[in-house]
């Protein structure tokens, strides 16, 4: 049995599947109440130990926050800007923005993400796919409308980790014009030169880095702070638009143009989808505290010290947040404001790096190269080609839109897609799982979900001016995922049909053995049930059998993580055969030598020296008669054909490995 990216490559058939699902289910049965609850990793440790605490605040305002802590360099220029269209800037544009601005911030990041969807954790782990691992558990069943929502929200945060960085970088370069405009035709070039070298360090992991977060965006945070407090004093009568009639007055009373610059004021709240995502690396309390105390009061009293600025000298709306501060030091804002967005950049390309690790072990797409940048710190990881995908995407948008207001409108398309699956999921999770009346759930979720569907339709509106980037995108890359599951359940059925029952192959050598050679023998397979096809051919070939034989199976959990105890379980079937099973979580490193090793303690004396592993390499061939059309056959074979060897991504010393060879037809 197979979840995920076992050897086979693709998913099990139903009936397994339907076994595997009940066994989960009773075993889940006993945590109902834990994950009801909602414990994260962080909050077992909180209490006395307040240094970890703080130290997992700190570090959360420095990788958490970083997108949606660079929105004040475009987000209130933006939205004023598109009010305006064209016409002078009003009293009622700015605080009707500013209102908007306010309550976008209260209601979809604050209520919906901070105070609601961070108890719905997956094991303490959080994020599209881990909401769509929960939502599957919570029905006990499969369900392909959670699915195509996980990919599609999955699809939407890649499109978002490619424009986050070109958008960001771009803002914060855009300040040079303002110090001189001689630079004004170096802002492309530099922006160009400093994402490329960002890119470039990845391969050497993110951990140096990573160090210097938190501090830096401390102090982003603060200077925005400061800058706020002592521009609100330019308008004090700003503070007016905490009031959310403005908000309302302005959306009645401008038509389309008012529902064109809600897309713009939804740039406030880009970034508030990783405040989830970023669950289990720092625990619920640090993310709730660090938004509450200090991230959110800092973003609120900038946004509004823009607003006055721009109240007592409209013309500032132009740059408005370099604005904020004399001519001599806008060189020195650029930099601390480069600085923040690198950051912000950094944290959605791990996070992009941590999406696509998990969309793998779910087997929605195929194994990729996987290089652990870190001796102590497991999910610092570097996927090499997911990093030269980026890259190119990232220069395509420089390139193609050259100015950060041509890439907002490419912007809020993607995350709000995203947030409207979150919404969904997170509806199923609050009545299935968290046992509430189906009637109270959705009473609690649906106006976030509708205010969410609001944020998109307004995004929707800039479809041709850059919204389809994202949506093309994503469609690509659902496209891409369907195909590689559908490929792959094609792919197990054509190689059933030639499968012979493990079985019956026992009870066939017990009658006549072949020659026995020393050593342990360990065939990697998709389904435990049937001989794995590398067996088949070391006995038809080489007509020899080890004394030791053992049907390796590699499941991926619905959980982040397995506990250590259930990560190995034995099946003695002969005196010649064994069954195994390794269980890793969709967000743990699968290395099979590892894992193989608990199995001293069960009384198997695995010896890596002594052990050769067998996996079968499949050829493929496309068919007219495969079920799919040609070009998705194509699609699928090149998908087979870029990914990353089971030897290297199971961790199995290559030394100790025989390949096989099989050619299929599909």
């Amino acid at each position: 049995m197979c979840r995920g990216p076992c050897y086979g490559g693709g998913p099990i058939d139903k009936r397994a599947r339907s076994v595997e699902r009940r066994r989960i289910n009773s075993r889940d049965e006993a945590f109902s109440t834990l994950m009801t609850a909602s414990i994260t990793q962080a909050e077992t440790q909180e209490g006395p130990v307040t240094s970890g605490f703080w130290a997992l605040t700190l570090g959360s305002i420095g990788v958490v926050f970083g997108d949606i802590g660079t929105s004040p360099l475009y987000a209130f220029h933006e939205a004023v800007r598109g009010a305006a269209h064209g016409a002078p800037v009003t009293r009622l544009m700015v605080l009707g923005v500013l209102s908007l601005i306010l309550w976008a911030l209260l209601i979809v990041v604050t209520a919906k993400y901070v105070l609601l969807l961070l108890r719905a954790d997956n094991n303490g782990e959080g994020g599209t796919l881990s909401l769509m691992a929960l939502g599957q558990r919570a029905l006990g069943r499969r369900s392909w409308f959670l699915l195509a929502l996980g990919v599609v929200g999955a699809s939407m945060f890649i499109g978002d980790s490619m424009i986050t960085p070109a958008i960001s970088v771009l803002s914060a370069v855009d300040g040079l014009k303002l110090a001189t405009p001689a630079f004004e035709h170096y802002v492309v070039p530099l922006t160009v030169l400093i994402l490329v070298l960002l890119f470039a360090v990845q391969s050497k992991g993110t951990a140096l880095v990573a160090s210097a977060f938190g501090p830096v965006m401390v102090v982003w945070f603060t200077c925005l702070a400061v800058l706020g407090v002592i521009h609100i004093a330019d308008d004090p009568s700003v503070l007016a638009a905490i009031n959310p009639y403005y908000a309302l007055q302005f959306l009645l009373s401008h038509g389309t143009i008012g529902l064109v610059t809600l897309g713009a004021v939804f740039l406030a709240v880009t970034g508030g989808e990783a405040l989830y995502a970023d669950l289990g690396h720092f625990g619920r309390k640090p993310i709730q505290s660090a938004w509450m105390f200090f991230v959110l009061p800092s973003l609120l009293i900038n946004y509004f010290g823009q607003g006055a600025l721009v109240l007592s000298n409209p013309s500032a709306i132009e740059h408005s947040f370099y604005r904020m501060v004399p001519e001599h030091l806008v060189l020195p804002l650029v930099g601390l404001a480069t600085a923040a967005t690198v950051i912000a950049s950094q944290a959605v390309i791990t996070g992009a790096y941590s999406l696509v690790y998990q969309a793998v072990q779910l087997g929605l797409l195929p194994r990729f190269e996987v290089r652990y940048t870190s001796e102590t710190h497991a999910g610092q990881i570097y996927l090499p080609r997911v990093n030269r995908l980026l890259l190119i995407g990232v220069m395509l948008l420089v390139l193609l839109f050259h100015t950060p207001s041509n890439l907002a409108s490419a912007y809020g398309i993607a995350v709000s897609t995203t947030m409207v699956a979150d919404g969904i999921m997170g509806f199923v999770v609050i009545w299935k799982l968290w046992n509430w009346k189906a009637a109270t759930a959705a009473v609690v979720i649906l106006p976030f979900v509708m205010v969410d569907i609001t944020f998109f339709s307004a995004n929707l509106l800039k479809l041709l001016e850059g919204a389809w980037v994202p949506l093309l995108f994503g469609a690509a890359m659902a496209g891409t995922i369907w195909t590689w599951r559908r490929g792959s359940g094609i792919l197990i059925q054509k190689t059933r049909r030639i499968e012979v029952p493990l079985d019956d192959l026992i009870r066939s050598l017990e009658k006549r053995p072949p020659h026995i050679v020393k050593g342990t023998a360990v065939f990697l397979t998709s389904d435990p049930a049937f001989v794995p096809t590398a067996l088949l051919h070391n006995l038809k070939h080489n007509k020899v059998l080890h004394e030791h034989n053992v049907i390796l199976t590699i499941e991926t959990a619905h959980t982040p993580r397995v506990d250590l105890s259930e990560r190995f379980k034995m099946e003695k079937i002969s005196e010649k055969f064994s069954k195994v099973r390794l269980r890793f979580g969709f967000m743990e490193q699968p290395n099979v030598p590892k894992a193989l090793a608990i199995a001293r303690k069960q009384g198997w004396q695995f010896d890596i020296m002594s052990t050769s592993f067998f996996v079968s390499r499949r050829s493929l061939k496309a068919s007219a008669q495969s079920g799919m059309p040609l070009w998705q056959d194509h699609l699928f074979i090149a998908l087979s054909r870029s990914a990353n060897d089971a030897t290297d991504y199971f961790q199995i010393p290559t030394g100790r490995v025989v390949e096989v060879g099989t050619q299929v037809t599909i």
